[in-house]
């Protein structure tokens, strides 16, 4: 037990990490800032990095991402944007990020709004919000510097400076195209401030920032009855055309529009097929375009990607009126739907959990708890087939990447791309609705442990209590958690427990394992085995030798060559000089577990027994309690239920 002044010495130390965490943190993003006239721009800055300079918003977004692809162990690359914030929805980040990959090569999709849709609580908020913070970031770097006219309310490119006629003679000295106009604000400065001297006009660093308002825009939806365009494109400032005299007057205009705070980056659109269609068509031509109109203004330049996302409700609700199918056709569509792997829909949990508040965190799950509920959530959100449970588990488990017995690897592929069967995990039960479910189960629990089965009766009940699900569909929940038990937790909660007594036993299961082997060798050499208690001679124990083989389904046709095999091993294993033991033969060695698990059942059973067991026994059982809190996860409370819980499905059995 940690004393008070070695808790003390350990906080300190922690204080100290953190400490210089956040300042290598600020020494790792400490940009340089720079400014100066557009003169100095075009002589300094420019031809060092001419292409970094005239990147689109597209380009700058792929750069970004790029930026992050690290490579592992497997060879394989992956995107460290998104890996420790997303589970089990690789294959929509694959589509994003194929999408970036284009639009930044100049190809037609990069004058495409890209939406992203699934139901809620699928990720796809989570997914913009990290290229934002990616987008913060990487603005930080040397690698993502951007300039910008200073004081522009769109905080421009300063090339939009270099006049149309110079542009052709700046890509035969830097290589680029220059694309987009002054907007009217910069120019009305340009003429009353330096008079239309444009290599005066004062340039910066730009940084991007939501809450800055600089190279981000957000757009919730309210009323539709009292939304305004001029959320997004801004409106007459009154109390400056006193001052200025002309509502025309750029510096008359509001500038605080959504589209002038993303310009040069991202505009989120949430939730944007409830927007009124004046707005989708708004932004579907500052897409197409790169161009707003507002009143008493020419067309106003604009660069940036529109990132939006609605669920599927709306969107089918979108579908059915046929004046959208213009808009559709200038929308990227990519599905994010739930995930279908449980062990990554786990991981969400996890995350959840570990954000939440300390009373949360602090309650012990045993290790089967966030999977079993993942199970529940997968299991409702998959399709039927015609042999409904068996069918069910079997695409629970392929989707998790298990091997299932009877199943080849193409028709694993095909359950795992959903060729069958493409809606689902586009419907059924959220990450929401489990960690509600979670959370109530921590409330109402008097001990700071949960077990498995404390957490499916809080999801039952939280089916039964909800007023939000018809009743045909909260039976056919209730059999999703009775099937997870079933199928499921029953048989990794005996693995544990049956391992664990291994252990315990673990000289037992090493003389099983060499009774085996006898009986083997004698069985292949067809002689007789020498009894060690009668002495008498006897044929090899084929029953024995079956009992063993059945627990791991080796067939009767396959026995032999499994048994030739064992034999192999264990004769090289002699040769090399080495112990042919447990670990030697990992399937036989699954089989001798089971096998000894199987004869050890009175044990178990003594677990919950009401008569006193003896020394030996209670020794052992204290054993299999510890194994499981040193090795498994669990605590004494939990492993104190896991054990009387096998104990019930032995005596059942």
């Amino acid at each position: 037990m940690t004393s008070p002044g070695e808790a003390l010495d350990q906080q300190a130390g922690q204080h100290g990490n953190f400490l210089d965490s956040l300042n290598q943190f600020t020494r790792q993003h400490r940009a340089g800032h720079w400014s100066g006239t557009f003169a100095e721009f075009i002589d300094t800055v420019l031809p060092a990095a001419p292409h970094q300079v005239a990147r689109s918003s597209h380009q700058y977004v792929w750069d970004m991402i790029r930026g992050s692809f690290v490579e592992g162990g497997d060879g394989k690359v992956r995107c460290s944007l998104f890996e420790d914030d997303l589970f089990g929805i690789d294959p929509a980040i694959e589509r994003v990020i194929d999408y970036f990959k284009a639009a930044a090569a100049g190809s037609e999709v990069g004058r495409r709004l890209l939406l992203l849709l699934g139901p809620p609580s699928g990720g796809k908020s989570s997914l913009v919000i990290l290229l934002k913070r990616g987008l913060e970031e990487y603005s930080h770097t040397d690698e993502g510097t951007l300039y910008a006219i200073a004081g522009c309310p769109v905080h421009e490119s300063p090339l939009h400076l270099v006049p149309h006629t110079m542009r052709a003679a700046c890509r035969n000295t830097y290589g680029i195209d220059i694309a987009g106009e002054v907007c009217p604000h910069c120019r009305a400065r340009l003429e009353d401030q330096f008079g239309g001297d444009f290599m005066q006009m004062p340039v910066e660093r730009l940084f991007i920032s939501e809450s800055g308002r600089c190279g981000i825009g957000t757009y919730a939806p309210h009323d539709p009855t009292t939304a305004d365009l001029a959320d997004l494109v801004g409106s007459v400032d009154l109390s400056k055309v006193a001052q200025y005299g002309d509502e025309g007057d750029p510096r008359a205009w509001s500038w605080s529009g959504a589209v002038y705070a993303a310009s040069r980056g991202v505009l989120e659109m949430i939730e944007i097929l409830k927007v009124k269609r004046e707005f989708l068509y708004l932004l579907l031509t500052l897409t197409q375009e790169k161009n707003v109109k507002v009143s008493r203004f020419p067309l106003i330049y604009l660069d940036e990607t529109i990132l939006a996302h609605t669920n599927l409700a709306e969107f089918r609700k979108f579908l059915q009126e046929s004046e959208n199918e213009a808009l559709l056709d200038r929308m990227v569509i990519i599905q994010v739907p739930y995930t279908l792997n449980y062990k990554e829909e786990a991981r969400i949990y996890k995350k959840l959990i570990s954000s939440a508040a300390p009373a949360f965190r602090d309650v012990h799950l045993d290790p089967h708890v966030l999977h079993a509920a993942a199970v529940f959530a997968i299991l409702s959100r998959i399709q039927e087939g015609d042999d409904k449970e068996v069918e069910l588990v079997r695409k629970v488990r392929l989707h998790a990447d298990e091997e299932v017995e009877g199943v080849n690897r193409a028709d694993a592929r095909r359950v795992k791309e959903k060729e069958k069967a493409p809606e689902e995990g586009l419907a059924g039960v959220s990450p929401r609705f489990v960690i509600n479910a979670l959370s109530n189960a921590i409330i109402q629990s008097n001990q700071k442990s949960l077990s498995t089965m404390d957490v499916l009766l809080a999801l039952k009940d939280g089916i039964e209590s909800d007023a939000r699900i018809d009743a045909k569909k909260k039976r056919r929940w209730v059999d999703y958690l009775v099937l997870t038990r079933k199928d499921f937790y029953n048989r990794w909660v005996k693995e544990d427990v049956h391992k664990a007594l291994f252990v315990s036993f673990e000289q037992e299961a090493q003389d099983l394992l060499n009774k085996y082997l006898d009986e083997v060798e004698a069985m292949l050499d067809n002689r007789q085995i020498k009894d060690p208690i009668t002495s008498e001679e006897r044929r090899p124990d084929e029953r024995f030798l079956r009992a063993v083989e059945e627990k791991i389904h080796i067939s009767e046709s396959g026995k032999q060559s499994f048994r030739q095999e064992v034999v192999r091993k264990a004769m090289g294993a002699y040769k090399r000089g080495v112990k042919f033991g447990l670990e030697s033969h990992l399937q036989l060695n699954d089989a001798v577990q089971q096998y000894l698990f199987e004869q050890r059942r009175d044990v178990l059973r003594l677990v919950s027994s009401a008569k006193r067991p003896d020394e030996e026994i209670r020794t052992k059982i204290s054993a299999v309690e510890k194994r499981l809190v040193d090795e498994y996860g669990y605590d004494s409370h939990s492993a104190r239920e896991a054990l009387n819980y096998v104990t019930t499905l032995l005596a059942q059995e």
